[in-house]
């Protein structure tokens, strides 16, 4: 399927390694240009230069912490006017409740709630003169079934789908769509790090860990990065006009819900 993309400009946060990554080169594959952002340079080059020696698009890099104010400038400041948005953030620590203080939350909400509202208020203008945009929030599927030890992603992000819940329809008139992926488990390195950490506590090799994880999947395995990007890149489509501020799970059926 033609996308209808090509020859636009997408800004794509996290997206040296994992789902970020796995967006970013669908998109690239429909021709899109890329600005690609994350805090480690090394691997923020190395995946530049694959995906331009694949694709043939023009790709920009920058290595910051979009966390930070600095980071957000200069990622705005290189990124320009860009037409696509993927907003992705690893998730803070997991814990107990009785863990957390003001600055755990704080930290949280920095990371995986403002900075991306913070890049959805200086880019969308833009888009919205030009009459056209996408964005594409990785959120979790913790949004939809919160997990327990994930209390500050539970809540960080909670609060990012409340405020695409109102903006997405203020400004869909625009041509403008915002939408959220909430992933479940991806065969990235997040679920290789779990899957050592369950294989250490109960004594088991990593084999043995990873199928534990899987069978309480309906699909049985593990999302991968390449699935998830294309449903990012069709968010991110000319196709895609009608969906407005929803929230599309991606976990191979994990969360048990009728709607």
């Amino acid at each position: 399927m033609d996308l209808g993309i090509k020859g636009k400009r997408a800004l794509v946060c996290a997206s040296s390694k994992g789902l970020g990554r796995g967006c970013a080169q669908s998109l690239a594959e429909a021709g899109v240009d890329l600005v690609l952002n994350a805090r480690g340079a090394e691997a923020l080059e190395a995946t530049a230069a694959d995906i331009r020696s694949k694709y043939g698009v023009n790709v920009t890099t920058v290595a910051a912490d979009v966390a930070t104010d600095a980071g957000r400038a200069a990622l705005l400041a290189a990124a320009g006017d860009v037409d696509i948005l993927v907003n992705n953030a690893g998730g803070p620590p997991p814990g107990l409740w009785s863990d957390w203080d003001r600055d755990d939350f704080i930290a949280a909400l920095d990371a995986n709630m403002l900075a991306p509202i913070a890049l959805m208020k200086a880019l969308m203008p833009g888009m919205i003169e030009r009459r056209w945009g996408r964005v594409v929030n990785i959120t979790s599927g913790s949004v939809k079934a919160p997990i327990p030890q994930l209390g500050l992603s539970n809540s960080a992000r909670a609060g990012l789908t409340g405020y695409v819940a109102g903006t997405s329809r203020q400004v869909a008139q625009y041509g403008v769509n915002i939408n959220n992926l909430l992933p479940g488990i991806h065969a990235t390195d997040r679920a290789a790090s779990l899957d050592a950490g369950v294989s250490k506590a109960q004594g088991i090799d990593i084999a043995a860990a990873t199928a534990q994880r899987q069978a309480t999947i309906p699909a049985r395995r593990y999302g991968t990065a390449a699935e998830f990007g294309a449903a990012c890149a069709f968010l991110c489509s000319q196709h895609a006009g009608f969906i407005v501020g929803q929230n599309l799970v991606l976990d191979g059926g994990a969360i048990n819900a009728t709607i």
